[in-house]
Parts: C-alpha cells; structure tokens; sequence
C-alpha cells in the first residue's frame, strides 16, 4: 500500500483488507476507501480465499485475436520482392502488404523478439592454422615468458588531419558542443603503436605512408626502447609484417620472436584496443591545419597516455575463442 510504484488500484485493495484487518466495518471501510460496501465484500473475499494473489486482476476473456502472429511472422522472414526494391520489411511496409495496422506488426515483432531494421556482420577465419595461432597468442597473454617483454604491435593508417570550416562552437550549460558538417582534409599519417602488455605503456611513431620500409624503422626503434631482453611480437598478416626484408632483419635478431594472429583475427592484438582510445579521445573530435599538427597532438596524448597507463587484462581462454571462431560444418536456423 505504501509503494509508489505500484498500481492505484491495487493500493486501494490493500488498503481495504488491512482496514479490515483492524476490526472495521464494511460500510466504514467504503466510506474511508471511497467504494461501494460490495466492493469491500468483494475483495475481502477474494483476500480470504487467494491471499495476496487474489487482490491482482484476473484474466478476461475479451475478443480473441483475429491477426494469425505465425503469418505476420512468416512474412517477416520472407524477404520483400525485388519488385518493391525494399531490403527488409518496416512495420508499416509489411502491414500495408497484410492489410492490417502497423502498430499490430510492431506488437508481434516487440512478443516474438523479431527486428528486421538490425544487421550484424560476421567473418570464419579461412586461416589452416587457426587453432595453434589462437593458442600460441592467448598463451602469450595469459602466460608470458619469465624474462620477456611481450609487445602488441599495429598500425592505424589512414588518419585524417581534418579541419572545420567553421570554429567549433564549445560546450556550455544545456549545450553540448557543435560542429560543421563540411570540413577540409589536410593529409593523412599512419600511426605505428606497440603495446607493453605487462605494463600498458605505448611506443609509437607516426609515418607518412605504412610500407614495410616504415614498418622496419619501427621495429628498430621498438628493438632500441627494449634492449638486451626477448621480445615477442605480435602482430597481424598485412603484407608489409612478413615481407623478406623484415624477415632478414628479424632472422638477425634472433632475441625477436613474432606471433601472428590467425587470419582475420586482429581483434586478438591487443594495441587495438589502445587504437580505438586514441580514436575516441584524440583524433575524431580534433581539428588539425596540418599533419604536423595531428602528429603532435598524437604524441601529446601518447606521452600523457603513458604517465598513466594501465595493462589490458587478457581473460577467454583458447578453446572459448575456437569454439566461436571455427566455421560451423552445417547451418540450423531457428525458423
């Protein structure tokens, strides 16, 4: 009865049975309550015979549904004609083929869990050695080397140094800040990241293009912030990772070890992770005249970055991750 949360009716209910349950009189309970004294009849006992269950509603027959949901569903998951050059089906588009109201569309799509406006990608890796490169990184992060360093390496390509043609308009009070649409592009770097996975500290270096000859100048300068101790790499299958001249100098440093991801499996690097941060909190809402001025304000964030840094913690083991990522040998669909 106190809740303020539930149901006025259901409060009144309550209130009547724990007035009656001080001895009151029906006609005094109705007067107080504001109900007839049959209404206090009534419920005093629906109380005595189901308790607390008996106060709720309880179900109406009403008229029975006259939408089949099995064909509203159905045609749902029939894709719409070429001829309609629809992808899928809106509520209202469907309940114009059916001839019935959209809002009925949405209540069966809402009961059945069905929502065609939302899409989803996917990827198998087609990688032959899936399951000893899963298990090889995974070991790497749950079980590093005593005396080794383990580095995530990558590059993020492409950045754009993109500025506004007009000023942003900053942050206020019930104001959140703005910006132009338009802007003008004033370049492009390649961040090159290496990622301490013991301690979360970042090495990187900003390149003008990402070739293996830019590759190989960060691996020196990684070799160089790392001396005198195993370091082992890991890394994805972009062209530029396995080209000879990388290959030659990594067979003449044999303290380097590499670990690919298995293919189509980047996500596995962990310095992606630290990619998407720098995205979110440096590069996306920045406006940079030059790409001078993008790679400093990348080496800002990267040295402010380190003064706080904090290791990713690694936690599905191999078999979790296999058990997704191998390609199913027959397709069940639930329909």
């Amino acid at each position: 009865m106190r809740s303020s949360a539930v149901r006025a009716g259901l409060a009144q209910r309550a209130r009547i049975v724990l007035l009656a349950s001080q001895g009151m009189a029906n006609t005094e309970i109705a007067e107080r309550v504001g109900v007839a004294r049959q209404s206090v009849l009534s419920w005093r006992a629906r109380y005595a015979q189901a308790g607390l269950a008996g106060l709720g509603d309880r179900d109406r027959s009403g008229r029975p549904r006259q939408v089949d949901a099995a064909k509203v569903i159905i045609a749902t998951l029939t894709p719409p004609a070429k001829s309609t050059g629809l992808t899928y089906w809106s509520s209202r588009a469907l309940a114009k083929k059916l001839k019935i109201g959209n809002a009925t569309v949405a209540r069966i799509w809402r009961e059945h869990g069905i929502q065609p406006w939302r899409s989803e990608g996917f990827r198998f890796s087609t990688d032959p050695e899936l399951e000893a490169k899963v298990i090889d990184v995974v070991g790497l992060y749950l079980d590093p080397p005593e005396n080794a360093v383990v580095l995530c390496i990558d590059e993020k390509s492409q950045i754009q140094a993109l500025d506004r043609t007009a000023p942003v308009l900053p942050m206020a009070p019930h104001l959140i800040e703005r910006r132009s649409p338009d802007y003008v592009r004033n370049g492009t770097t390649t961040l090159f990241a290496a990622l301490n996975t013991a301690t979360g500290k970042i090495t990187a270096r900003c390149q003008p293009r990402h070739r293996h000859q830019e590759f190989l100048v960060f691996c020196r300068q990684v070799a160089r912030a790392y001396p005198g101790v195993d370091l082992h790499l890991v890394m994805d299958n972009y062209a530029a990772h396995k080209h000879a001249a990388v290959k030659d100098w990594l067979a003449a440093n044999p303290r380097i070890h590499v670990h690919f991801t298995p293919t189509h499996a980047s996500w596995m690097n962990m310095v992606e992770i630290f990619f998407g941060i720098a995205e979110r909190q440096a590069i996306r809402r920045g406006t940079f005249r030059s790409v001078r001025e993008l790679t400093t304000t990348i080496r800002r964030f990267i040295d402010h970055y380190n003064t706080g840094c904090e290791p990713f913690t690694w936690t599905k083991p191999a078999d979790q991750i296999l058990k997704k990522a191998k390609r199913p040998t027959t397709s069940k669909t639930g329909h």
